[in-house]
């Protein structure tokens, strides 16, 4: 895919850098370094005071550009001394300008920044050039963290990594340097003062150290080493070519920006102070704790030369409160102590993530880039990749996080400064694919919690963990969407590893999970659910309904699969006959000739139901079906008629007329799909709470579905109008929100991609398959759950490209058609390995 442009006026864009339950930085349109969330909470505006780039550039007759270059004679040369310039590595900032102190001087906004910028993301990857006629260079950014499939430990490195390119576009020598400056961040509260400094925990230093082939600044504190607030970060280079200020001045002035700056405007290079502040003593201890300390590397570039300016960024906050701290559940007796970040023990320190990434990132950049590749150079259309891959963002946002062991636990979603909905609820991870193809241990991680913690004797799953810190179970509602979509995922689980110890873990779990479904949510035992049903929507549906039931149909037949595999025959029978018969009975109550209605007898007698409305989430369940290769569920034609309906009904290509007094997520003339419309009439008087809202991972699905069934144009247009709501200048195109920021449920977009490419995989079997919507040449990105790599069709040929993991593989198939390969081959292949099939003649769905 033409990753999208973003120039400087995007100012929503924000592309976040971190590992794995680690936290971010990210970076802003203009190059800018944003969104300060290190320290285990989200922090969405956060700054780190002092903390941004700049560029010096000099010829060999270097004089400062006060006085002898005036701005229109630089912009006149191409031959002539240029003398020297110096700006911060962003561009300028833009309107409006109204804080109430302006520009506070952390914020450094009467510096000299660059024209322009153009950002290209492709997460995890980002490029951005800076543009500037001003400058007899041209400088880049890319940066990114590692990123490697089917390895969480490597994809969750507390990390950034920043190179700045600089090319010499003159006829001169250029001497280049570029300072990173850094405010230590440990300690650092969220609170201000009227200067807007944080307030600090603690009192932290800045150290310079030069060892394991790097050097750079270290950040740390006095904290102790079980202190919430305790940690260290880092700012590194491998460059030889440095020099640095370790620490600025410090005092209740502008003194150490102000010495910083001229420092390095006077000729690139920095000198370390040689006292720590100018005031007199006493110094009041508030004032000593803002610690900011400067790195740079210069090198002179001949005319045409270009160069690598790199710095990494690392961090590492051990400690996270033991517990969630949220708002929803309320019973944290431990939230006073302290549990450890999986990532922290792996590396004692930010210097040891420092030394342990410089050791490893030429494998590391490859596999990213190699990720990179295979993802976003797909025939796919583009909008769909767009989707697949810049919600991966939310895997490593701090809606995410690992505790010491490798626990994986997550909220919904995360607010600007705190975490939204606790407990790795399972109706929203419902929705998410993403990990379970990228790092299935995770999944399986929450498959363990939610069976092997959180489902009780009689059935009964509580669908927000509470347990993996030791404290008492959440008591509410049980999910029936959750519970039973849990089930589905275990079974997609085992597809994607083969690990039939996995299963017979938690399968007393699943059984009395199921079990209960037939006890609780069916009142008249004809198989079809119908009793009090609480759901996603934070109600309770009443009566027959198709969310809940397609769940129940999917879950019995994953539950049938998985029976079958531990040689329980009779209860594989069992539950596949409930199933079936409970699947016709539905559509016969439900099914009204065009769309799965609600079968209730007052709309009304129950606030917050829907009736004779088009819920666009009325077939969850046959999504996650067909996802897991289970096929059709409910009759296949009512399938088509009802999806189709969905986006008939409910997609807006405008939203100017629409009418809603809830949550607004896409307004004005943007394109959206609305939960539920009532195309019939029979709208409840108060109808279900969230039903004129536009939610993305409900569009996701929904446009997923819509191309299993084969009606891909419906679901492009679904993704594309998703899509362009967030462009980067009305929302963050790294970062779509629903209750919070990077909401979970928008990680359904990774459904897109079996959708369109029909692929269908089982480890124990040794079988893949893929069935493209689309005839003709092509690629696209596939896993296994061990794993990845490309697929190619063209020439007649397929070709599978594995780039990591290893693909266990004794039978493939296109479009129905089993496929002989050129060579024989190992059934178990390794990475770097590009095997070739024949296509005799390709049949498309």
């Amino acid at each position: 895919m033409s990753p999208r442009v973003l120039d400087a006026t995007a100012t929503a864009a924000a592309f976040p850098l971190g590992g794995i339950g680690t936290g971010n930085v990210s970076i802003g349109a203009r190059g800018e370094l944003r969104d300060w969330e290190l320290s285990n909470r989200p922090h969405k505006g956060g700054t780190n005071p002092f903390s941004f780039f700049a560029i010096h550039v000099a010829d060999d007759e270097a004089a400062p550009d006060d006085a002898t270059v005036p701005d229109a004679a630089v912009r006149s040369r191409p031959a002539a001394s240029v003398g020297s310039i110096t700006r911060v590595l962003e561009a300028r900032l833009r309107a409006p300008h109204e804080a109430d102190q302006g520009y506070p001087a952390h914020a450094v906004g009467g510096l000299p920044r660059l024209a322009g910028s153009s950002l290209r993301g492709r997460y995890p990857l980002l490029e951005l050039d800076f543009v500037d006629d001003g400058l007899p260079v041209e400088v880049s950014l890319t940066a990114f963290t590692p990123f490697v499939p089917l390895d969480a430990d490597d994809s969750g490195l507390p990390c950034a990594v920043l190179r700045y390119r600089v090319e010499n576009r003159s006829d001169r020598p250029m001497r280049v340097a570029i300072a990173g400056s850094i405010a230590n961040p440990v300690g650092a509260s969220a609170d201000r003062d009227v200067f807007h400094f944080p307030s600090f925990e603690g009192h932290p230093r800045i150290e310079w150290r030069d060892a394991d082939g790097i050097r750079g600044l270290v950040c740390s504190s006095d904290l102790p080493a079980d202190h919430l607030a305790h940690g260290t970060a880092t700012l590194t280079t491998p460059d030889t070519q440095v020099t640095a200020k370790p620490q600025w001045l410090y005092g209740f002035w502008q003194d150490g920006a102000q010495r910083f700056w001229d420092d390095f405007r006077d000729d690139g290079r920095l000198e370390p102070e040689p006292v720590a502040t100018l005031d007199p003593p006493p110094h009041p201890e508030w004032m000593t704790r803002l610690r900011v300390g400067s790195l740079a590397i210069e090198h002179v570039l001949e005319p045409g030369e270009a160069h690598d300016f790199e710095f990494r960024l690392t961090w590492h906050f051990p400690n996270r409160p033991r517990g969630w701290a949220g708002n929803i559940i309320h019973d944290d007796p431990h939230l006073g102590e302290v549990v450890r970040n999986h990532y922290a023990t792996r590396h004692p320190d930010a210097w040891a993530v420092a030394a342990d990434l410089d050791r490893r990132l030429p494998q590391l950049e490859a596999t990213t880039r190699a990720f990179v590749d295979a993802l976003y150079d797909s025939t796919l259309p583009d909008a769909v990749i767009d989707a697949i891959g810049s919600n991966l963002a939310v895997i490593r946002s701090s809606t995410c996080f690992r505790l010491e062991g490798g626990v994986f636990a997550a909220w919904e979603g995360s607010f600007d400064h705190v975490g939204s909905c606790e407990g790795t609820c399972t109706h929203v991870w419902n929705y998410a694919q993403s990990l379970a193809w990228l790092f299935p241990e995770l999944e399986r991680s929450a498959r363990r919690t939610e069976f092997l913690l959180e489902t009780r004797h009689d059935g009964r799953m509580n669908f927000r963990t509470n347990q993996i810190f030791g404290s008492p179970a959440w008591d509410f509602h049980p999910a029936v969407d959750g519970q039973l979509g849990a089930i589905v995922r275990v079974y997609r689980e085992w597809l994607l590893s083969g690990d039939d110890e996995f299963v017979h873990e938690v399968w007393p779990g699943v059984c009395r999970a199921l079990d209960y479904a037939f006890a609780e949510w069916d009142a008249n035992g004809d198989g079809v659910l119908d009793s009090k049903q609480h759901n996603t929507y934070d109600i309770e549906f009443f009566g027959e309904n198709s969310l809940a039931n397609s769940m129940f149909f999917a879950a019995l037949q994953a539950g049938a699969a998985l029976a079958d595999r531990l040689g329980e025959g009779e209860r594989a029978e069992a539950w596949r006959a409930a199933a079936e018969t409970g699947a016709e009975r539905m559509d016969a109550l439900l099914y009204n000739g065009e769309y799965y209605a609600q079968r209730i007898d007052d709309v009304d007698e129950h606030r917050y139901q829907y009736g004779e409305g088009v819920l666009s989430d009325q077939l969850l369940g046959q999504l996650l079906a067909h996802v897991v290769g289970l096929g059709h569920v409910l009759p296949a034609e009512h399938v088509r008629s009802a999806i189709g309906a969905v986006f008939r009904h409910n997609f807006r290509a405008d939203l100017s007329e629409h009418h809603s007094v809830q949550r607004t997520y896409a307004l004005n003339d943007e394109g959206g799909l609305l939960l539920c419309t009532w195309p019939r009439g029979g709208r409840p008087r108060i109808p279900f709470v969230y039903s004129d809202e536009v939610w993305t991972g409900i569009e996701y699905q929904v446009a997923a579905h819509l191309a299993f069934e084969g009606l891909t144009d419906e679901a492009v247009t679904i993704v594309e109008a998703t899509r362009a709501r967030h462009s980067g200048a009305n929302r963050n195109p790294w970062n779509e929100v629903e209750c919070g920021n990077h909401y979970a449920r928008s990680l359904a977009s990774w459904a897109l991609l079996p959708a369109f490419t029909g692929a269908a995989s089982s480890v124990a079997a040794g079988a893949l398959a893929f069935a493209p919507q689309t005839p003709g040449d092509q690629r696209w990105f596939f896993s296994t759950g061990t794993a990845w790599g490309r697929a190619e069709i063209g020439e007649r040929m397929l070709q599978l490209t594995v780039l990591g993991g290893e693909l266990h593989l004794t039978s493939l198939s296109l479009s129905g058609r089993t496929l002989l390969p050129e060579h024989r081959h190992p059934n178990v292949i390794g990475a770097g390995t590009s095997l070739r099939y024949p296509i005799p003649e390709l049949r498309t769905q």
